[in-house]
């Protein structure tokens, strides 16, 4: 992350330059982050779907293996994970 800078050394028009550049960066990401929202939002419902299918057909929603990992997690001992949400490739 870029330091932030003297605002006292910066001129009047360099601090309006300054502003005008994060403002464009906070729209671009307010987009991405609009548009990541809008792809988990499709995955969810095609996940939910699939287990109303599943359900429907009489199979099992939730595993054994499902069972196990959440027990490991609520005991503190699930694989380190990365952000919120995010596994570590060898929790696979």
């Amino acid at each position: 992350m870029d330091t932030f800078p003297d605002l006292g050394s910066l001129t009047d028009q360099e601090l309006k330059d300054l502003i005008k550049e994060l403002t464009t960066q906070e729209v671009e990401i307010s987009y991405q982050r609009r548009i990541l929202h809008g792809k988990i939002d499709i995955l969810r419902a095609e996940l939910v779907n699939r287990l109303r299918t599943k359900d429907q057909s009489g199979e099992l929603v939730i595993s054994g293996a499902d069972v196990e990992q959440l027990t490991q997690i609520l005991a503190g001992r699930a694989p380190s994970t990365g952000p919120v949400g995010q596994r570590s490739e060898s929790a696979g």
